[in-house]
């Protein structure tokens, strides 16, 4: 923990190091004898992130009014403590911002924890109604892509890996190669579990072999990889080895919805190695069997293929050996 002129702040980069240790740590956040007493907790084996302010005798607690928030009581020898902790684990590094925020209001601003807290959701309510420019599902999914990319170059050159990324295009998979297609699918979780988009993403075109590619990132602390130094990182290899794919290369990445102008400061790193799959061999809906009029009415559909302990199809493509994030 640090003072700026600001007040006392907890940067993201100390927490993620303590996440990444898997170690538990506390940052106080006032200075000692002031009250209320705020600590900013990694806390449960460092797993979990949350915020403790120092109750009064009546020990009242705000009501959580997010259904992704959690506030509870805690109690040590001599004080009692509201826990403000996030049910979802995938939003932790904007959860960590948001107790920041409530945190900055009570030591630096002296406003009560109910008044801190409703304050916080009321400004980041006001500022959701603004469209993010990427969630957290894009991001990495961004980040594996850019991994793919760099692995195609090994083999095929830069020029012609930025010319076979259509999925920024809108196309209906993510790489198209003269001899097979690509579809790439990246999670946080522990079990390899894809959104799938569509009834014809995982459809082969005729004629074609499309194979499926699985990636699981995990918080990588200091050795990982932000997706700015994945995106600056390819852009300086294209530039230098096919500058004449740069202006494709930058329409990709608008089209995929970065900016150097996003805040990022994520770490990731490959949880395990890269999963490829023929997409033949896969389970996926089929809507044939319905009557016409049936399948006339179904405009979308959206559904979760989980593909853990599935063993690597035989004979994949070259192209993609010795994987890893640019």
């Amino acid at each position: 923990m640090t003072d700026s002129p600001s007040g006392p702040h907890v940067a993201w980069t100390d927490v993620e190091y303590y996440l990444g240790l898997g170690q538990a740590t506390t940052f106080p956040l006032s200075r000692p004898g002031a009250h209320p007493q705020v600590s900013y907790v990694v806390e449960h084996g460092g797993s979990d992130i949350a915020l403790h302010v120092e109750l009064d005798r009546h020990g009242r607690t705000p009501q959580a009014t997010l259904p992704t928030i959690r506030i509870d009581r805690i109690a040590d020898p001599s004080r009692r403590y509201a826990r403000i902790r996030t049910v979802r684990a995938e939003l932790i590094r904007d959860f960590h911002d948001f107790l920041c925020a409530v945190a900055d209001r009570i030591v630096v601003h002296g406003r009560t924890l109910d008044q801190a807290y409703a304050e916080t959701v009321q400004a980041w309510s006001a500022l959701l109604d603004r469209p993010r420019a990427l969630s957290l599902e894009q991001r990495i999914g961004l980040i594996g892509e850019l991994a793919v990319l760099r692995a195609l170059s090994n083999e095929c050159g830069w020029a012609a890996a930025v010319e076979s990324w259509t999925g920024p295009d809108g196309e209906e998979h993510d790489f198209g190669l003269p001899g097979f297609d690509l579809e790439v699918k990246t999670t946080a979780s522990e079990q390899r579990r894809h959104t799938i988009h569509g009834i014809t993403q995982l459809t082969p075109t005729p004629g074609r072999l499309l194979w499926f590619a699985s990636l699981q990132l995990t918080r990588g602390g200091t050795n990982g990889r932000t997706l700015a130094e994945c995106a600056q990182t390819v852009h300086a290899k294209v530039a230098e080895h096919a500058p004449a794919a740069l202006a494709r290369l930058d329409r990709q990445l608008a089209a995929s919805g970065w900016s150097e102008a996003s805040r990022d400061d994520e770490r990731w790193s490959l949880r395990s190695p890269l999963l490829l799959l023929d997409a033949n061999a896969l389970p996926r809906l089929d809507l044939s069997a319905l009557p016409e009029v049936a399948r006339e009415r179904i405009s979308s559909v959206t559904y979760v293929l989980d593909v853990t302990d599935l063993p690597a199809s035989p004979h994949p493509p070259s192209a993609l050996a010795g994987f890893r994030l640019p």
